[in-house]
């Protein structure tokens, strides 16, 4: 089977310079979703039929396993396939995709698949309540595919049906080939349809059997903001159901986003408006608190997450208690039982089992170990300018507040560094170092006070 996608449409009513199809959809383009549907089928060939911005679209997506072809002008659906021809091959099934179709279904399309044969189109269609603009399918008196006509060149009676045509199709390549060098613009967009290749292959004595969808949904194409919207409320409450369904708790199952996978265990816990990016697993009873973005993120069994905390490229431990207003950026890994408090930011930094930093502290490139605890105010000097040095934090020390690390610098086992500290040599084990000015009391000293005007 081989794949024709159809992405060459300028999408001028999105009022976007993004390409339509390039157009995000739960964090990614929306032929991209397209495409790997397309790859999950067992595509032998992916050919996209590019046009406006094609240039663009190909940057973007271009891969070993595609194939281009370039629709200019833009004539219609039946000349955009037209321009795919040569990239297939006789003897195999063509399965026609839309770019801006981002939701269409692995399962609905193997059915499709498995519909078609040499002798047999499939089609899919489905039943809307408001169908207008769609092409209607008409069924001869035994319920048999005979047409579709296009909305703007339907009668009354023909616009009172139910049924449409999706765009999406299979049929067998050689087939195909002589169907489409037979189409003609006589209609009312002066265009090629697609469409017309079901008549002839009526009239040819080929069947075409159709089939509906898993869900409506995922044959809505976007032709504007507005409808882009609604289909990512579509795609989150779908994603949404499927958590549901595998024990997540959701506490409002309209208020998440999904923007790539999300793994979870048993008795895992979500608040609202959570974002969640690339991939990212969660343990077994992890607890995600209201207003969470988390972004390509391990995070263990029994962790908790408070609100308003933002995870990205991290692995967390078991047990560990994160935010609120926590940040975590890439490079961070936590050990088990690890606390991270409120406007504690780490980068590229390793925090080791039970150790905390529970108030405004920032720890960058930094390897911290056991059982350390880092008071409020605590930063890591790892910049110098120019070029960036780590801090080595060993078990069981105490820094107090206030105190800077100036990278690099290591801490030894069990040292404690008294508030307020300036660290810029190392710290030997098991003492107290301490980096302060002398306290003076200013005898007599008058605040001053303002003059008169």
């Amino acid at each position: 089977m081989q794949v024709v996608v159809l992405a060459a449409g300028q999408g001028k009513r999105m009022r976007s310079v993004l390409p339509k199809v390039l157009q995000p959809l739960a964090g990614k383009p929306m032929l991209a979703h397209v495409l790997d549907t397309a790859r999950a089928l067992g595509s032998e060939k992916i050919c996209v039929v590019y046009g406006h911005g094609g240039e663009t679209v190909r940057e973007a997506l271009d891969a070993p396993d595609l194939a281009w072809a370039l629709q200019s002008p833009q004539l219609g659906t039946g000349h955009a396939v037209q321009q795919a021809v040569p990239h297939l091959d006789d003897g195999h099934l063509a399965l026609v995709l839309y770019g801006d179709v981002p939701l269409i279904g692995e399962a609905t399309l193997q059915r499709l698949v498995s519909a078609a044969r040499e002798d047999a189109m499939a089609l899919l269609t489905v039943e809307l309540d408001d169908p207008t603009g769609y092409g209607r399918i008409v069924r001869d008196g035994a319920g048999k595919v005979q047409r579709i006509v296009e909305h703007k060149d339907a009668s009354d009676a023909e616009r009172a049906i139910t049924e449409v045509n999706t765009g999406i199709l299979v049929a067998p390549v050689l087939r195909l080939r002589e169907w489409l060098g037979r189409l003609k613009n006589d209609n009312a967009q002066e265009e090629y349809y697609l469409t017309d290749i079901i008549g002839m292959a009526v009239a040819d004595g080929v069947s075409v059997v159709a089939e509906q969808p898993d869900h409506v949904a995922e044959t809505l194409g976007v032709n504007n903001k507005a409808q882009l919207a609604e289909l990512e409320r579509m795609h989150q409450r779908m994603l949404a159901d499927q958590l549901l369904e595998a024990g997540v708790t959701l506490i409002d199952p309209a208020r998440i986003d999904i923007r790539g996978t999300l793994e979870c265990g048993r008795d895992v816990q979500i608040d609202v408006n959570c974002v969640f990016e690339g991939q990212v697993a969660l343990g077994d009873g992890v607890q995600i608190g209201a207003n969470c973005v988390i972004r390509n993120a391990n995070i263990a069994s029994g962790t908790r997450i408070a609100p308003f905390s933002h995870v990205e490229d991290t692995v967390m431990g078991e047990g560990c208690v994160i935010g609120p207003y926590a940040r975590t950026r890439p490079g961070t890994r936590l050990g088990n039982e690890v606390h991270l408090g409120n406007f504690v930011e780490v980068k590229n930094s390793t925090i080791a089992k039970g150790s905390k930093a529970n108030h405004l502290a920032y720890v960058g490139d930094a390897d911290i170990g056991e059982r350390v605890n880092v008071g409020a105010g605590t930063i890591t000097c790892n910049y110098d300018g120019a070029n960036k040095f780590r801090t080595i934090i060993e078990d069981d020390v105490f820094i107090g507040s206030d105190t800077q690390l100036v990278a690099p610098v290591r801490v030894g086992k069990g040292a404690t560094l008294g508030a307020g500290t300036t660290l810029t040599k190392d710290a030997p084990a098991g003492e107290l170092t301490v980096s302060r000015a002398k306290q003076l009391t200013i005898t007599g000293w008058k605040r001053p006070v303002k003059q008169p005007k």
